[in-house]
């Protein structure tokens, strides 16, 4: 089953760190995609650009209109995801419980549909 491990964290820690502490979180990083690759679970993973640069798109009444930002403002922003292969959710959790930056933000866990089964 996929699952989508959304990650959350405080954009102000990343642009606080220096540039060898954020080095050391990145080397983090990369560590944990190559260990879930090699064990068959990595599908897709990405960072995000700051929420500076987000847009919130609505349409109403069939009138588009636009927003600067994100749709609510937040302590924690949206920072990037990986969406992976797991048994189950614990098994999943397991996964997301070994991404860097849950130790000062959070990884939010969500099954992905398959339509397919449906």
């Amino acid at each position: 089953m996929k699952y989508l491990c959304l990650i959350y964290g405080d954009e102000k820690l990343w642009e606080a760190m220096s540039k060898a502490e954020a080095d050391a979180e990145m080397a983090e990083y990369y560590q944990f995609t190559d260990g879930i690759r090699a064990a068959g679970q990595y599908v897709a993973g990405e960072a995000l650009q700051p929420v500076a640069t987000a847009t919130t798109v609505r349409v109403r009444d069939g009138k588009v209109t636009t927003t600067d930002g994100p749709f609510a403002e937040t302590k924690e922003q949206l920072g990037g995801f990986y969406l992976i292969e797991a048994r189950d959710l614990n098994e999943a959790i397991q996964v997301a419980a070994k991404i860097p930056s849950v130790r000062i933000g959070s990884v939010e866990v969500r099954p992905i549909v398959d339509f397919g089964e449906m």
